[in-house]
């Protein structure tokens, strides 16, 4: 009894398994093939839809939405604020989370400091999409890199310097000591030890700022209008006169979804590492 019960336990699992991939695996599969598909079996062939047997593949969107200018433009607005903006919401939450686990504050406690740092990140983006708006139209930085710069690092300075002050509270304080006592600085011993034993944890947290960046929408609408728009936004004004271009849409969704997820890849041992340091110890 206990074996055919552990056999239709597996079973189900496979099952449930095998939904939850195609569940996730399905959005791609349409993006590839209606960015392969002629325009006018778009709407024609419905459900799912199967290369060279309903229809046959061409490259005519992928090679017209590639000469447009602004989606050019669009991918570069994208790297230039993403990887500036998790750059820098790095280097300060790097600071800061180190500060938060090696040094004690006498004003404040660190456990406030760091449950103040988290509320931000839960506070709801469309709450001071207009403050920003305003700041931003003060100082004349609308539709600039620089804006979408620091509205992106605002919003993801809280999550690296959570990150970051858990990880550093994962490492042993003996080895900084030893440091310290060899004739180390406090910063000597910050990027000669505590930097390099931290690099997982740096990584992962870069590649996941740099996703948030990427793939932000609201103030990225709000901010940017013409030289700043970014590719959400780009994306967002697929739809024409006519209705939504599904084959612009689905070339353009492939094209925002590649450098992240090559990026990811190359870097996946240290997400990994650096996502599960500590969560075991021996």
């Amino acid at each position: 009894m206990s074996h055919k019960r552990k056999l239709t336990t597996n079973v189900l699992l496979i099952v449930a398994l095998i939904i939850i991939v195609v569940w996730a695996a399905f959005p791609i599969y349409w993006a590839v093939v209606v960015s392969i598909k002629p325009r006018i079996e778009t709407f024609s062939v419905t459900y799912i839809s199967v290369p060279f047997l309903q229809f046959r593949p061409t490259l005519r969107n992928w090679i017209e939405d590639l000469r447009h200018e602004e989606i050019r433009r669009s991918v570069l607005n994208s790297l230039v604020v993403s990887t500036s903006s998790a750059f820098l919401a790095l280097f300060l939450g790097t600071l800061a989370g180190y500060a938060l686990a090696r040094f004690k504050f006498h004003t404040v406690k660190n456990k406030d400091l760091t449950v103040w740092f988290l509320s931000q990140r839960v506070l709801p983006p469309v709450v001071v999409v207009i403050p920003f708006f305003l700041i931003m139209k003060t100082f004349k930085l609308l539709d600039t890199h620089l804006a979408l710069i620091l509205a992106y690092t605002t919003f993801n300075l809280p999550f690296a310097v959570v990150i970051m002050r858990q990880m550093f509270k994962e490492l042993p304080d003996e080895i900084e000591e030893a440091a310290l006592v060899d004739g180390c600085t406090h910063f000597g011993v910050f990027f000669r030890v505590a930097i390099p034993l931290a690099a997982p944890a740096i990584a992962a947290t870069f590649i996941i700022c740099l996703a948030f960046a990427w793939n932000e929408l609201l103030f990225a609408l709000t901010l940017s209008s013409k030289d700043a728009v970014t590719l959400p936004v780009f994306i967002a004004g697929s739809q024409q006169s006519r209705g939504v271009a599904f084959w612009f849409a689905a070339t353009r969704s492939l094209i925002a979804a590649l450098p992240p997820t090559a990026l990811a890849l190359l870097i996946q041992p240290f997400i990994v590492r650096g996502l599960t340091f500590g969560a075991v110890k021996g």
